[in-house]
């Protein structure tokens, strides 16, 4: 026992330090944020086996071997369709937009290959009960096809009566699919209690997105997501937005009830919409499905120019914050933000500040109670600063406010799936929309702003009373923001 002690410990410590000399130039390549190479720099070097376990799990944002590759693939097969030189797809200026557009909608078409489309409307549903009965309603009126996308498809109410729909479809001829995320759609999964058995009996087609097979997918690292939530109908009506289809409490989850926006969408931005979920569906099964072109489609009279917004790990140098930053620095006089986990990099942090010194009406709007500790006392560590810098900080009362909304002036709106975290920013698979025009702009505004009717206002001084004990442990989770 004394010869196993005596040379093991010196092989223990040496590789410790072979480790952690050798994990330097495998996170200094990956050029991250200098907060997170030195978060996971300093978890490598105080513990370098229980570091570079970590990494091997959660330090990757790869999909895995060949993966990035056809994903890519099939971005550029369903989006490069939409990019002509038709006056009627793509031209800001054709669609009914000023010139002091442009800087947006050509950021978010970078960042997704996708053009600003004119002539489409929106109506926002912002409950659950209402988002199920427009939704049952069209699946009941559907005659060729029913596509659902889903983070979250649970076998509650809410999920029976979506999952009835779409059965009723399937045998009077509907082609329906379903494509829920393999992580947080494993109750739909369940061999007992879950869906999808029971939808694949009746003949709706069910795949699994991003399954956690390390062994089938080889993903480096386990916790990639598909985020989005989206509905398709017929190619003629697109559900888009934060809700899931699950019970407005969550299944009894902290915080709840939770509080959603989902847009119905007509018109030509249904095809982009539909392209998307015609990749991920293709990503996951193999099978190419037809997407009719947005020039296609017969605009709305009187209809809005939109951009649907995808964003994802297989270009994670073209993130959903990309887009958030130059929607932020588009401001001029009034921004309202809402969203359920606000754990910001520095970039973000520093484009807020700036917006509030310049003298835009900045407010944040956050759950009241949260329903993940870590990630709320990472955001809490922020709000000193912030609120020091002029940013207001509003707390919803009512429960969790899980909407993901941002209005900019009179000008434009921002919503979908995405959070303000670097979860939303770097590792899932997001969808987002553009709304553009001081009409649709207010009406989300309308939604934001019963929100704040019913939320509570930090005041800067009383924030600063808070105990000592509380201002570091908030400080000292923030330490790990890169990494949750």
């Amino acid at each position: 026992m004394h010869w196993n002690f005596f040379y093991l410990t010196p092989l223990y410590v040496a590789v410790g330090w072979l480790i952690r000399v050798g994990m330097v130039p495998v996170i200094l390549r990956r050029q991250l944020a200098p907060g997170a190479s030195l978060a996971w720099l300093g978890i490598i070097f105080l513990h370098p086996y229980i570091g570079v376990a970590l990494y091997l799990l959660v330090g990757e944002t790869r999909l895995g071997p060949h993966r990035v590759e056809r994903h890519r693939e099939l971005i550029a097969r369903y989006r490069s369709a939409f990019n002509t030189t038709d006056e009627s797809v793509g031209d800001a200026a054709a669609v009914g937009l000023e010139p002091s557009y442009d800087p947006m909608v050509l950021q978010a078409q970078k960042i997704s290959s996708l053009p600003v489309v004119g002539g489409s409307a929106v109506e926002f549903l912002c409950d659950t009960p209402t988002l199920v009965d427009r939704l049952v309603a069209e699946i009941d009126a559907a005659t060729k096809n029913a596509h659902l996308l889903y983070y979250i498809f649970a076998p509650d109410p809410t999920g029976e009566r979506v999952a009835a729909a779409l059965i009723a479809a399937a045998r009077r001829g509907v082609e329906c699919r379903v494509l829920v995320d393999a992580v947080a759609g494993r109750r739909f999964f369940h061999r007992r209690v879950g869906l999808s058995r029971r939808l694949a009996a009746a003949g709706v087609q069910v795949a699994a997105a991003l399954p956690a097979d390390p062994i089938q997918r080889r993903l480096p690292r386990m916790d990639l997501r598909n985020h989005r939530k989206l509905a398709i109908i017929d190619g003629r009506v697109a559900f888009a937005g934060s809700h899931n289809l699950i019970d407005a409490d969550y299944g009894g989850r902290h915080g709840g009830p939770w509080y959603d926006v989902t847009g119905r969408f007509v018109g030509p931005v249904v095809s982009e919409f539909a392209a998307i979920f015609a990749e991920d569906w293709a990503f996951e099964t193999g099978q190419l499905l037809p997407v009719c072109n947005a020039r296609d489609v017969a605009p709305i009279p009187g209809g809005t120019p939109m951009q649907v917004v995808p964003t994802g790990p297989s270009a994670p140098g073209e993130s959903f914050r990309r887009v958030f930053l130059a929607a932020v620095q588009s401001a001029r006089s009034r921004l309202i933000l809402t969203t359920p986990y606000f754990v910001p990099d520095e970039p973000t942090l520093v484009a807020l500040m700036m917006a509030a010194d310049r003298g835009v009406d900045v407010k944040l709007l956050l759950p009241n109670i949260p329903d993940h500790f870590f990630t709320a006392a990472a955001g809490r560590a922020h709000f000193t600063k912030l609120l020091q810098a002029g940013v207001a900080i509003h707390l919803y009362r009512p429960g969790l406010i899980h909407a993901k909304t941002t209005t900019v002036d009179d000008a434009f709106a921002l919503f979908g799936s995405a959070n303000l975290d670097v979860r939303s920013f770097n590792l899932n698979f997001e969808l987002s929309a553009l709304l553009y025009g001081p009409e649709v702009t207010q009406r989300l505004r309308a939604v934001q702003t019963a929100y704040l009717a019913d939320s509570c206002k930090l005041d800067v001084q009383e924030w600063a009373k808070r105990s000592t004990v509380k201002r570091y442990a908030d400080s000292a989770i923030s330490l790990l923001s890169p990494l949750l």
